[in-house]
C-alpha cells in the first residue's frame, strides 16, 4: 500500500475538500515528522528538505485505501510542489517510508 504524509492544508479537521477526499480514501496511521524546513506562505505552508538536524516539519501520516487519490493531489498541489518519498518518523518511534509534498527548488 502507498501512504502519505501531509503537514498543511490536508490535515486532518481542514475545511478543504482535497482534505476531506484525501480522508475519504486513506486510513490515519498517526503522527510524525519530516527531517525538513518549514515556510509559511499567506494561505499555505511549503516545506523544503534540510540536512540540518534542528528542522523538523510535523504532520500525519496516511495509509491511502485508494491510491489513484494522488492524481487528484498532484493536481492540488500544483506546479510548485513535488511529489517525492521520504522518511517518516513516527511519534510511536517507527520509521516508514512515505509520499510527501515539497516546495519545488527555485534555483535554475
Amino acid at each position: 500500500m502507498e501512504r502519505l504524509f501531509v503537514y498543511g492544508t490536508l490535515r486532518r479537521g481542514s475545511p478543504n475538500r482535497f482534505a476531506r477526499l484525501l480522508e475519504a480514501n486513506a486510513h490515519f496511521i498517526g503522527h510524525g515528522r519530516i527531517q525538513a524546513r518549514l515556510f509559511q506562505f499567506p494561505n499555505y505552508p511549503g516545506a523544503v528538505a534540510s540536512s540540518d538536524r534542528a528542522d523538523w516539519v510535523t504532520g500525519e501520516l496516511y495509509e491511502l485505501t485508494d491510491p489513484g487519490v494522488l492524481s487528484a493531489l498532484d493536481d492540488y498541489e500544483g506546479e510548485q510542489f513535488e511529489r517525492t518519498v521520504v522518511a517518516i518518523h513516527l511519534d510511536s518511534g517507527d520509521a516508514l517510508q512515505a509520499w510527501v509534498y515539497l516546495l519545488r527548488s527555485t534555483r535554475g
